[in-house]
């Protein structure tokens, strides 16, 4: 029942479903960044494997009109509402005093943001965090404040404890042991989610229930303009998965939007970042539960996506095709 780790071994052969008329493929290929800057159509990148109804959803949003900061909500939404899904959303797993906290970002290309931290009882924090960004002055709000602002527009309070969560609860009151080191590999982390219209329009979106069986009140990277996510139009994109912490300190979404700014590649981006992370901070890179990952996008649909440990994987749809991608790492 324990949860943070990059490792899944899951086989991942073969064509396993069709989207939108097309073949959605899983291949364990290491896929480099994008030679070609060609924008074909819509483009949507997020991390892990959270099914190909997700990017179908945010495709399927833009084709019917839709608007980018449209799609990248209604695609989360989707692992939001699974109750499968232990660390997003409905069926995460609760902290330590038994109780579900979610936190949410969403961001467009021109710097428009909101999000939601500590916010209990709302099955789709990510809708939260849009209504911050669009109805408000504000950027992020927190706790019972969160929650007060989403039943004031028309969201229910629910119960987000499964009882598949609430098991798991109990099984880890045993022991209570703070950090989880693995994860079961049906399990995934955080979803971080970049889409692009074809047309240049680009938006993102993070949403987690977080580290379970974390400190009530812990807050970690996914809501944090900068650090979880960060996207500017006339450059790119960025997110992240894992130890939130770390990420935080060095800004990490934040910080590959700008070395993409000034030239990088998304791929080389993403690894300078990791290596900005266990250079400042070298007591993360000996430990075994030390799990970190980051996806780009740039503005011309380059893709990268790298991890400090073996093991990360993200969704990418592009040209008409989704596939589940190994990431590169630097260490395994």
């Amino acid at each position: 029942m324990k949860r943070r780790t990059f490792i899944k071994t899951a086989s991942l052969a073969g064509a396993a479903t069709v989207i939108s008329g097309k073949a959605f493929s899983r291949t364990s290929e290491t896929m480099a960044a994008s030679s070609s800057p060609r924008i074909g159509g819509p483009i949507v990148l997020s991390t892990w494997d959270f099914g190909p109804e997700v990017p179908q959803a945010a495709v399927e949003t833009l084709v019917r009109g839709g608007t980018v900061v449209d799609a990248v909500e209604h695609a989360v939404m989707i692992p939001e509402a699974d109750p499968k899904e232990t660390s997003v959303g409905y069926g995460g797993y609760p902290d330590r005093e038994g109780r579900v906290t979610l936190d949410a970002s969403i961001m467009d290309g021109n710097g428009n943001c909101g999000s939601v931290v500590f916010l209990e009882h709302i099955v789709h924090p990510i809708s939260v965090a849009r209504l911050v960004m669009e109805k408000t002055q504000h950027v992020m709000l927190a706790g019972e404040g969160a929650l007060q602002f989403a039943l004031e527009h028309g969201f229910k309070k629910e119960n987000l404890l499964t009882k598949e969560a609430e098991a798991a609860y109990k099984e880890w009151l045993e022991t209570s042991k703070y950090y989880p080191v693995q994860m079961d590999k049906n399990n995934h982390d955080t979803i971080g989610l970049l889409a692009m219209d074809g047309k240049g329009g680009m938006a993102g979106a993070c949403t987690t229930s977080g580290m379970a069986w974390k400190i009530r009140g812990r807050v970690g990277d996914s809501p944090i303009i900068g650090a979880g996510l960060y996207v500017d139009s006339d450059v790119g994109g960025a997110t992240a998965t894992g130890i939130g912490e770390a990420v935080i300190k060095v800004a990490g979404s934040f910080l590959i939007v700008e070395l993409m700014r000034n030239g990088k590649s998304p791929q080389e981006a993403c690894r300078l970042a990791l290596e900005r992370i266990v250079h400042k901070q070298p007591q993360y890179a000996d430990r075994n539960d030390f799990v970190v990952g980051f996806v780009a996008m740039s503005k011309d649909g380059d893709i990268g996506a790298m991890s400090y440990r073996k093991g990360l994987q993200y969704t990418l749809y592009k040209e008409g095709v989704t596939r589940i991608v190994d990431a590169e790492y630097i260490v395994k």
